[in-house]
């Protein structure tokens, strides 16, 4: 007859080498960010409504600022934007950037952005949704990547905005530097 150690130690051995054999391995991706699986530049046009434009504009207040500060504060805009690969309007869109942006501070000009970039293009088809707070006063903006449909499943990343130019209200370009690190 065997010991009662004996027969604890042979089920003790059985049930952690059960759980090895069965259990599922979990590791984690370590996400390099100087070298992202996916990278690629494009251009954001928006071209805000004005009363006057229906033709051209791309985007509108539906909410008008408050009166606390001088940077908007309150106002959001819904947009339908076209995304190219260079800095020119006109060129073809090879995406739409569709959502909206709030201003959300009082002391300074802020955007928080929520939107989904639609691709239909023979480059690209599917979706990657982002969002983030736009702060408007630094050169370069990181805003979130976080899922994506179509040739973005699941995808996660990083949007660095810079504003290429605006013209006072009515228009402005952002070059927006998309890397994306999980892409199945």
């Amino acid at each position: 007859m065997r010991s009662p150690v004996v027969k604890s130690c042979c089920v003790l051995f059985l049930i952690l080498f059960l759980s090895r054999h069965y259990s599922v391995s979990a590791t984690k991706k370590i996400l390099n960010p100087k070298k992202p699986s996916k990278r690629f530049i494009l251009y954001y046009h928006d071209i805000l409504f004005d009363g006057n434009d229906v033709a051209n504009a791309t985007s509108a207040a539906t909410a008008n600022a408050t009166k606390l500060g001088n940077t908007d504060f309150g106002k959001l805009v819904v947009f339908d934007d076209p995304m190219t690969k260079d800095q020119h309007l006109l060129s073809h869109p090879v995406a739409r950037a569709q959502g909206f942006y709030f201003y959300d501070m009082k002391t300074t000009y802020n955007a928080w952005f929520a939107y989904t970039l639609v691709f239909n293009s023979s480059d690209y088809k599917g979706t990657l949704n982002i969002m983030g707070a736009d702060m408007m006063r630094e050169k370069a903006r990181d805003l979130s990547i976080v899922g994506g449909t179509g040739d973005f499943f699941m995808t996660r990343g990083i949007v660095t905005f810079q504003t290429d130019t605006q013209e006072g209200t009515k228009y402005f370009r952002l070059k927006m530097d998309i890397k994306l690190y999980e892409c199945y």
